[in-house]
């Protein structure tokens, strides 16, 4: 930083800066400190010099915003939301033709929550589009143009406990031990491959479970992912870890590193069984002994068929009495067959390969049924097996260069479970005292 100094008028500016203030001359009276007193030809006059710094000047504000508040309902359309505003489509063309992320203005949802900035002058300056407590779109203006950005907000998880047992059914004991539906869906999904929960469940089987319990700004809004979970079905004990690996992809093992999931699903449909397996059976519309080679499924028209194991599509299209039929060939000489569909899934034909779970089709009636239904059949090197008994082959376990960080990580998740488990023992002997 430079400074001029002006010997007339006593005074010491910054350069290019506003002059500060001129310095007091010097008294009479006062001292001459000695250096100046033995200085030669030339010396300067004592000069008391200010170097205090000039007064900055004060930030001009933000101009103030205006924000207009909408709650989205259905039938709402980003055009009568603009309008609603007070602004026409063109200012809303000029939103969602913007920079970054501002395009995805255009997929609103009943349940969001829209809101409109305006400056004193009435000009649009931003908008934010908030999906959930998560989750907002923020458009704002730049110069002439807009641009948009998603801002995500990562919630606090904190692991809770909760522990059953099964009086009539899974669903009536996770609710009482304080299970939301969508918790018990993905507890019955994880030992789903073991454990029919239709037909298998038993009065008095177990269950214990550490789950995410999600706060943001201090407040609980919901769950997240089951840590780690213990189903004791027919006095058999099945322990199942969440364990995510050096890629970043999460699946649940068993404690030595097996996988809890199956190469395939013991059923593709959430549905009863309406018609076993039966090699003996009597064909209901035919009236003679012809063997049922399958399993039936009963479900109302239209809900998903899915995919039992990742494979190939090699048959999509009518298939006599099957009606519209789904044939997909896995590895290990497996083919399975899905039946009576009402329509194939968008994509799927000749050729086309499928992830496990994925949905290849809807139930219906169509070929030769006297309602709508799945069949479902299972064959191993081309003859039929009981899907609901045969033995499924696993899928791949915890690769051994993982296998040290895998032993590591679920040790921790065991510990964090026993402890959770005796707490809440403890806390329920004392609640009964």
């Amino acid at each position: 930083m430079s400074y001029a100094l002006d010997l007339e008028q006593g005074t010491v500016s910054q350069t290019g800066a506003t002059p500060l203030q001129p310095a007091e001359p010097a008294s009479p009276s006062k001292e001459v400190p000695p250096e100046s007193a033995e200085t030669g030809s030339g010396a300067l006059p004592s000069q008391e010099v200010s170097l205090a710094e000039p007064a900055i000047a004060a930030k001009p504000a933000k101009p103030q915003l205006e924000w207009q508040t909408f709650d989205i309902k259905s039938g709402d359309t980003l055009s009568s939301l603009f309008k609603k505003a007070g602004f026409n489509d063109g200012t809303m063309l000029s939103v969602i033709h913007g920079d970054g992320e501002a395009k995805k203005l255009e997929k609103l949802y009943a349940g969001e929550t829209i809101r409109f900035a305006t400056t004193e002058d009435g000009a649009l300056a931003g908008v934010e589009l908030q999906r959930n407590r998560l989750e907002t779109l923020k458009i704002s203006k730049a110069g002439d143009s807009f641009t948009g950005d998603t801002e995500v907000r990562k919630p606090e998880a904190r692991p809770a406990f909760a522990s059953g047992t099964i009086d009539g059914s899974l669903y009536v004991a996770a609710r009482e031990a304080g299970l939301n539906d969508q918790l018990t869906m993905e507890l019955a999904g994880i030992f789903g491959w073991e454990i029919d929960f239709v037909y298998d469940v038993r009065k008095g089987d177990q269950f214990e479970v550490v789950y995410e319990e999600l706060y943001l700004d201090g407040e609980k809004f919901g769950t997240g992912r089951i840590l780690s979970a213990r189903f004791v079905n027919r006095g058999e004990e099945n322990i199942a870890l969440l364990y995510t690996d050096s890629n970043g992809d999460s699946d649940y093992y068993t404690p030595d590193g097996k996988s809890m999931r199956k190469a395939f699903l013991r059923t593709p449909i959430n549905a009863r069984v309406s018609s076993p397996f039966n090699l003996q059976r009597r064909h209901p519309v035919l009236d003679v002994v012809r063997p049922h080679e399958g399993t039936d499924y009963g479900a109302p028209p239209g809900t998903p068929i899915k995919a039992a194991g990742a494979g190939r599509v090699i048959f999509a299209g009518w298939k006599g009495g099957y009606g519209r039929t789904v044939v997909l060939k896995h590895g290990d000489n497996i083919t399975t067959l899905y039946a009576h569909m009402s329509r194939i899934g968008k994509g799927i034909k000749n050729g086309t390969r499928v992830k496990q779970s994925e949905t290849i089709g809807y139930v219906g009636s169509s070929g030769m049924v006297t309602g709508p239904h799945l069949h479902y059949e299972f064959r191993l090197n081309g003859a039929p097996r009981n899907s609901r008994t045969v033995k499924l082959p696993d899928a791949k376990p915890v690769p051994s260069s993982e296998m040290a960080r895998f032993k590591q990580v679920t040790e921790q998740r065991i510990a964090q479970f026993d402890v959770l488990s005796e707490s809440h023992q403890q806390l329920a002997l004392a609640t009964d005292d």
